[in-house]
């Protein structure tokens, strides 16, 4: 081990983390384990998480057409809300996976395989981060509550996923792009069709930059018998990415023909249009033994989700 990495294994800084983030640099040392537990430090996934709420408040806007003042806090609840369930999930994900996390190379120095955590505290932490989103929850239409309490199911199925299938991925875009039907829901009271449709394009999205992902640990996965997608695509991954786009190509246009019309239906395809330009950018720079590479591209998919936020929330206004 180098004089960096045990400098980093001291600090109880995880190698995936931003650089120079604000856990890092400005939360208390007595917090920082229960923030890295949460991913504070890596930002991406609450912005992955939150994205597709945004997306599914500006389908209702679309649907509907009247984008009302309550929606301001619909668009902001989502962001809190995100970042709270987005921490207890993580924990969640961290408490199943502790005996598996200290095997792994990218994971070993986090909080619960590194010994800075406790289970109990774990617990007691995912749990008050469960709460505090509960409360936010509580504050929209009642459809969205149902909504928001059945999540919970795909949430804790989740992490059991690459024990049991090759394709952990799709429990994961069930479970993170849940907040496009409960966001709809939030502004419309009911969900539609079309919406269903968006949310399975979304799937799509995410086995898409989860596969990326995931091949940062192909090896370490194979050697201790963890499933990815990753690992069942092979050498053959670009062919699957190249389908995942087409699809979310073909569902989300035909979501936005059901919602809308006119000016607005062409500024959302225009949106989809960017977002799978973008996504095709991704493949041409894919080299899957590329680890740096593959964290940012990876990373880069919040950009790829706001281009969406960007073209729906015109189309919502125009």
């Amino acid at each position: 081990m180098t004089a960096e990495s045990r400098t980093e294994e001291a600090r109880g800084q995880v190698s995936d983390a931003v650089k120079g983030n604000w856990v890092d640099r400005l939360a208390p040392s007595w917090s920082r384990p229960y923030l890295r537990l949460s991913r504070a430090d890596r930002p991406i996934g609450t912005w992955l998480l939150l994205l597709p709420c945004w997306w599914g408040l500006l389908l209702g806007i679309l649907t509907d057409g009247r984008p009302v003042m309550g929606d301001i806090w619909i668009f902001i609840g989502c962001g809190i809300g995100a970042f709270l369930m987005r921490g207890a999930g993580c924990t969640w994900n961290d408490i199943t996976d502790r005996d598996i996390d200290g095997s792994v190379e990218r994971t070993k120095l986090r909080p619960i395989p590194s010994g800075q955590v406790s289970l109990r505290q774990a617990v007691i932490w995912m749990l008050l981060q469960a709460f505090l989103a509960s409360l936010i929850l509580f504050t929209f239409h009642k459809v969205a509550i149902y909504l928001g309490i059945l999540a919970l199911l795909p949430v804790a199925i989740y992490p059991f996923a690459k024990r049991f299938t090759w394709w952990p991925q799709v429990f994961l875009g069930i479970a993170f792009n849940w907040g496009i039907l409960l966001a709809f829901a939030a502004h419309t009271g009911t969900v539609t069709i079309a919406t269903m449709i968006m949310y399975i394009a979304a799937i799509f999205w995410t086995l898409f930059y989860d596969t990326i992902y995931a091949h940062q640990d192909r090896e370490d996965d194979a050697l201790i018998g963890v499933k990815s997608t990753a690992r069942l695509f092979g050498v053959k991954t670009v062919q699957w990415l190249w389908l995942f786009i087409a699809l979310f190509g073909v569902l989300t246009i035909f979501s936005l023909v059901l919602s809308t019309q006119g000016t607005s239906l062409l500024a959302a395809l225009l949106g989809v249009c960017a977002f799978e330009a973008h996504l095709i950018w991704q493949i041409s720079r894919f080299d899957a033994d590329d680890q740096g590479g593959l964290l940012r591209l990876f990373r880069s998919n919040r950009d790829a989700g706001l281009i969406v936020v960007v073209f729906l929330g015109c189309a919502a206004f125009l």
